[in-house]
């Protein structure tokens, strides 16, 4: 507790100088207004678009923030945070707002780590995916139910495809929106902001329906990885690393380090972290940042303190790993190329332009590369550290090319066995000649 009391103290002292955005809850108009405004403010760094409609009819709208906003750059990763899925969770959509703030404010002052920072990412922020939910709900219910739910009174972290079990409940607008961003963006890293407790939870959320108790860990291929990200955040935020979110609902609620495995916490089927890993390539930790769900407003200044430095360390774990490109013999980047890492049963793929990343923790690993039409290329790569990806480019033989160089192999080794035979034949014929030549001479004598 003594560490959480400093690193909080520390926080406090960092004033945020670029800050502009009150301290106030953000109703849908002021979001909306607070949003264009600011890519009006700063157009070369920030792009807003919108994602669909709630079930009301709001707009889901995003800002992407980053240098050339607006469109993919090769060999920069695409990250992306989501806050109020549960419209009455809402500390973390207010802490995006101020997110979205800090890095317009601090590009636009030089701030060096967050001027690097839009460098080499492009950053996605939807601050609210349940508007309909947050209208709906009101300032102090901590712990109620009022306003989680969507317009349809669907639970949205319930609705997405599961690896394990249908879905009855038809997909919902919003839900449909997700599903299709994941679709058109190539995204690496990202997390959802909830609210009810203070952990870092990391997939898997569900659980085959026959296993017993429903409170098992279920751990992802890439689990050692997941926990590393999912300490990012929680090393780096006020308390939550203590493990003891002491909230009134739960008190003797207690998590290591601070973060858990869903399904050990409790499994759900449905969940949009599930779907985000398993179905897009994409790695998603779900941040519980606060036990009231709906705090007073003269407790954000305290949150967004606690919250602050573990949102920047977040976004830059989506630089670990490993990244690079795919090129064909031509130095033509390959779109949909596998990556494999040997061992691990996961795989993601090249984007567009054949960029790819690959999150890993720091060691040794085999890569192998994939595409149809290529030959396979497996390279040893050492990854010395967990903050700085390294760069592999691999460049794949046509195999179409290599069939062909093969066939003439063949052809030329047919040749040179044919010249070779046709030169002993008639080495053979001149012997011979030779031979009854003698043999006449010898008669004439």
């Amino acid at each position: 507790m003594a560490r959480a009391v400093v690193l909080l103290i520390a926080a406090l002292c960092i004033t945020n100088s670029f800050a502009a955005v009150n301290f106030t809850y953000h109703h849908y108009p002021e979001m909306i207004a607070f949003m264009r405004q600011t890519q009006a403010k700063y157009p070369s760094i920030t792009y807003l678009y919108n994602l669909g409609k709630s079930v009301q009819n709001r707009d889901l709208l995003v800002i992407a923030i980053g240098e050339q906003p607006n469109v993919h750059t090769p060999g920069r990763p695409e990250f992306k945070y989501v806050g109020n899925m549960h419209g009455n969770e809402v500390v973390g959509r207010e802490m995006l707002i101020h997110l979205i703030d800090l890095l317009v404010e601090g590009y636009t002052n030089n701030d060096a780590e967050i001027r690097n920072l839009l460098k080499t990412t492009r950053i996605h922020i939807l601050p609210s995916m349940n508007p309909d939910g947050f209208e709906a709900s009101y300032e102090g219910n901590c712990t109620g139910v009022i306003g989680r739910r969507n317009a349809n009174n669907v639970d949205l972290n319930r609705n997405f495809p599961d690896r394990f079990v249908a879905i009855n409940t038809p997909i919902q607008p919003e839900t449909q929106a997700i599903i299709t961003w994941l679709k058109q963006e190539h995204f690496v890293l990202s997390a959802n902001l909830h609210g009810g407790t203070v952990v870092a939870n990391y997939p898997y959320d569900s659980l085959a329906p026959s296993v017993t108790p429903r409170n098992t860990y279920s751990m992802a291929p890439d689990d050692d990885i997941l926990i590393q990200i999912s300490k990012a955040y929680s090393d780096n935020h006020g308390y939550m690393h203590i493990g003891r979110p002491n909230c009134s609902s739960s008190p003797n609620e207690y998590f290591a380090d601070g973060i858990t495995n869903g399904a050990a916490w409790y499994s759900i089927d449905g969940g949009m972290q599930d779907y985000n890993y398993v179905d897009s390539e994409c790695f998603e930790v779900t941040l519980e940042i606060s036990c009231c769900k709906y705090p007073t407003a003269d407790q954000l200044p305290f949150f967004w303190q606690a919250n602050k430095n573990a949102l920047m360390a977040y976004m830059k774990s989506v630089h670990m790993g490993v990244k690079g490109f795919i090129f064909d013999q031509n130095r033509v980047g390959i779109s949909n190329a596998t990556i494999n890492v040997v061992g691990r049963n996961y795989s993601v793929s090249s984007s567009v332009a054949g960029d790819y990343w690959r999150l890993l923790i720091q060691g040794t690993y085999s890569l192998t590369v994939s595409a149809p039409g290529y030959r396979t290329a497996t390279k040893t790569i050492t990854i010395p550290t967990n903050t700085q990806a390294v760069q592999v480019n691999f460049t794949l033989q046509s195999a179409a090319t290599s069939t062909m160089n093969t066939m003439g192999t063949a052809t030329t080794k047919a040749s040179t066995v044919g010249t070779i035979n046709s030169a002993l034949n008639l080495q053979a014929n001149s012997v011979l000649s030779m031979f009854i030549i003698a043999i006449t001479v010898l008669m004439a004598w």
